[in-house]
């Protein structure tokens, strides 16, 4: 299957621009109060890999690494291994025991692509862990909102069954913390929910002393003000039991 072009990406990302307006415009009717389940990324396709960054403690002087692939079955894999020494010029001038991804910025013809999740209640993931058990525990999600502080993220703990299985997990919105350089930041600000750049997940084992080899799986994410009915994706593979929901 071929990769789209860099303008074709651009192309369809200044249409979803301007169809989200048009939707912005029909959520301002009093009359108007539907919010159906809302696909935001997908790791079901060669051509979906390339619009996420991975990075880890290794960019600035540590041993982690992380990769993310697609799998045999189509879907996204997230792997490597979390280390939480450092090089030895960069003792105590770092923190390790990292890795993450997320999706990159997306330029249109009318700025960077937002997404306004401001009638949601649930971001929803669909994912299955794997990898030495010790790293199942480690995981957060992140967002990035168009907000005024470039480094400001808003965290939640990713919190999983860890059994292999695919699983639904539903995540608050409205239980996000705001956090800075990776400490939690004293604020009673809201997420800009109506703004958001970038999601993406990270392993942190630094705190915890968490290390070892990771894995996880992850199909989709979305958003739901239900969590009784969730983004419409593909079935689930002839073979795999469909996945339950947790909320966290």
């Amino acid at each position: 299957m071929a990769v789209p072009s860099k303008w074709t990406l651009f192309a369809q990302r200044s249409a979803r621009v301007a169809k989200d307006h048009v939707a912005a415009v029909l959520r301002m009717d009093p009359g108007y109060s539907h919010s159906p389940p809302k696909t935001l990324f997908t790791f079901k396709s060669q051509a979906d890999i390339p619009q996420y960054v991975v990075g880890s403690d290794a960019d600035i002087g540590g041993y982690s690494s992380a990769k993310l692939e697609l799998d045999p079955q189509g879907h996204g894999r997230f792997f490597g291994e979390i280390r939480t020494e450092v090089r030895p010029q960069m003792q105590g001038k770092m923190r390790s025991g990292y890795a993450g991804f997320r999706n990159k910025m997306r330029p249109s013809l009318f700025g960077n692509v937002t997404d306004d999740l401001s009638l949601y209640k649930y971001l929803c993931l669909r994912v299955k862990a794997g990898g030495d058990p010790q790293t199942r525990n480690g995981y957060f999600v992140n967002i990035q909102t168009d907000g005024p502080i470039e480094t400001d993220l808003w965290q939640h703990r990713l919190y999983l069954r860890g059994n292999g299985q695919w699983e639904d997990v539903l995540v608050p919105l409205d239980k996000f913390i705001l956090t800075n350089s990776g400490e939690a930041v004293n604020s009673n600000m809201a997420m800009m929910s109506e703004s958001i750049k970038s999601i993406g997940i990270s392993l942190l084992g630094g705190n915890a002393n968490i290390q070892g080899k990771f894995e996880l799986g992850i199909d989709y994410i979305g958003a739901t003000t239900d969590a009784n009915d969730l983004p419409s994706t593909t079935p689930t593979p002839t073979g795999e039991s469909a996945p339950p929901t947790s909320q966290v």
